[in-house]
């Protein structure tokens, strides 16, 4: 019976699940929209690059908060999240000196805003992290057309702009 105990000792009760589950589901609507926004418009970090890094953001910061850190400890967490995301950015991130072009700023800049979102969703503020990537959606569409860098990225599958 003791390894029952300590398998069922960290059980969370049926309205625990729901509000994790919930939150982590409002994570991955985010790394969808996002993610199908940079798939459909083909790319390099899709649908499945976005999925992850909302998951993943979300899962840890819903841990933490689950695991009943104080405050100060999530912040640390979250600070965490926000360095090691943009570490990931910054590997989307190409200097092209020949050409004196950067490739990867948006894609990177998708990337951490992603990632910022599911910290809102993780924290259960779905109505700040939904509005926030209704507005991502707008820049990556409207924006970058109006921007005249639409014609570059529709023929070239990666963000270009100049230094």
């Amino acid at each position: 019976m003791p390894l029952w105990q300590e398998l069922s000792r960290g059980l969370p009760h049926a309205d625990q699940v729901l509000r994790v589950g919930l939150r982590l589901f409002v994570a991955l609507i985010i790394g969808t929209l996002i993610g199908l926004q940079r798939e459909l418009t083909h790319k390099p970090a899709g649908l499945r690059t976005h999925l992850l890094v909302a998951l993943g953001t979300a899962l840890l910061v819903v841990a933490a908060v689950n695991a009943g850190m104080a405050s100060a400890d999530v912040s640390r967490v979250i600070q965490g999240l926000v360095t090691g995301i943009g570490f990931l950015g910054g590997g989307t991130i190409l200097k092209l000196t020949r050409e004196h072009e950067i490739r990867g700023l948006t894609t990177a800049a998708g990337i951490w805003l992603t990632a910022a979102a599911s910290i809102a969703a993780g924290l259960g503020q779905f109505a700040d992290a939904l509005i926030g990537v209704g507005f991502a959606l707008i820049v990556l569409s409207a924006i970058g057309k109006l921007g005249g860098h639409a014609d570059a990225s529709e023929n070239d599958p990666t963000d270009r702009h100049s230094p």
